[in-house]
């Protein structure tokens, strides 16, 4: 999966279509992800002990990958992803790894 937490990211359907914010958590198994701000559900808590009160909480809830696509910090532009191979050195050994790049302006994500 390309999309890894901290990834500012905007919705591209569903009733949340159009809103911006950052990945909170991504679930790689169910192809799932949390972001601040979209697909906010309500929540009743109940007290368990007697000097807790129950309440009505906000909880973002999981979101399928496949409707969110990642905003590139350098040109602001919703874009998908590239694998770009980069030599680096890495405890006097020299490794290639691949680094995700941005599609339009080929910035480092």
């Amino acid at each position: 999966m390309n999309i890894v937490k901290n990834d500012k990211v905007v919705v591209l359907s569903g009733k949340d279509k159009g809103k911006t914010g950052e990945v909170l958590s991504v679930d790689v198994k169910g192809r799932k992800v949390v972001v601040q701000g979209v697909s906010v559900a309500t929540k009743h808590q109940k007290a368990r002990k007697q000097t807790e009160q129950s309440s009505i909480i906000k909880v973002e809830t999981p979101i399928y990958a496949c409707k969110v696509m990642v905003v590139c910090p350098k040109c602001g532009k919703p874009t998908r992803i590239a694998h770009k191979p980069v030599k680096k050195v890495v405890s006097g050994k020299e490794k290639t790894m691949n680094v995700r790049v941005c599609k339009h302006c080929g910035a480092d994500l």
